[in-house]
């Protein structure tokens, strides 16, 4: 079982100190794939003219704006980093940096590409376009204080998470969550890519994650080991439905996910498709041409 975090204390566009180095605001957009909302990070030190960088500025909110920029008076804000182009995570980037004079940095944006059943709010900003793109490695300082940029593909072929040095910490945008499992929604999101990411996270040993949904992980260790058993045997639970006799997704939905929310179910199907993506590439899986979402399946 994962253990999940799902209580935490918060209130809409409220700045909170959560670390010595950090702070957030959470957006009011919460949902069934924003939990609460998009928490916003400060980085750095709560003093007059101290430098600070702004993670996920959220969606096009003018609310949300007009609070972040009441958190940051006073100091300057030196970046606005994104960890990926989602609609919850990147649309205010703009008009925030426009604000406060920062550049944006991020990956970059990837091809447009819908996902076929229409079952997510997850859809890029296709206006989005960084100042300067990151591809990992790249160290940003500032007054006491130092992110490094990990790329973490699989969510999104562009997340890309923020290391605090300083704390050992990782702002881990949508790629490892603390209230529910990551959504992995082909075209775009990939399995493969997710899980090697994962175990990079893993290797790192970071003591704290940052998710920008819900509450930080504060024993990174077994939780990641939980996220990524689950997601293990999530693949042994697809290939035991093909080996039941299940043919498509649209079949192996309701047995996997009995327990879940019929209304997630179309998001869920997105799930096994990139299970089977990555199945049938690894040649464990056989799909009768490519790999869709609506293609029938079978053991190899």
């Amino acid at each position: 079982m994962i253990p999940f975090v799902r209580e935490f204390d918060f209130a809409y566009g409220r700045r909170d100190q959560v670390s010595p180095l950090i702070q957030r605001v959470i957006a009011d957009n919460p949902g069934p794939f924003t939990f609460t909302g998009t928490g916003t990070y400060i980085v750095g030190r709560d003093e007059v003219d101290a430098d600070v960088a702004l993670i996920d500025p959220g969606p096009l909110d003018e609310a949300h704006l007009q609070a972040l920029m009441k958190a940051v008076e006073g100091r300057r804000v030196t970046h606005v980093l994104v960890t990926h182009t989602h609609r919850d995570h990147a649309p205010l980037a703009r008009p925030f940096a426009e604000r406060v004079g920062a550049p944006i940095l991020s990956m970059q944006p990837p091809v447009r590409q819908t996902h076929a059943s229409g079952a997510l709010d997850e859809e890029e900003d296709e206006a989005f376009a960084p100042d300067a793109v990151l591809t990992g490695g790249e160290r940003i300082s500032g007054d006491g204080w130092t992110l490094s940029a990990l790329a973490t593909p699989g969510h999104a072929s562009n997340h890309m998470a923020f290391a605090l040095e300083d704390e050992n910490a990782l702002f881990c945008g949508d790629h490892v969550m603390g209230w529910s499992t990551t959504v992995v929604a082909p075209p775009d999101g990939d399995m493969a890519d997710y899980m090697a990411s994962l175990e990079l996270v893993i290797e790192a040993g970071f003591d704290t994650l940052w998710p920008t949904h819900g509450a930080p992980v504060m024993r990174p260790e077994p939780f990641l080991a939980a996220y990524r058993t689950h997601r293990l045997e999530r693949e042994a639970q697809v290939m035991a439905r093909i080996a039941a006799g299940d043919r498509t997704i649209e079949e192996m939905v309701p047995a996997l996910y009995a327990a879940v929310d019929q209304r997630l179910w179309p998001a869920a199907s997105l799930s096994v498709w990139a299970h089977l993506i990555k199945l049938v590439r690894e040649g464990r899986a056989i799909s009768d041409g490519e790999p869709t979402l609506r293609a029938t399946y079978s053991g190899a």
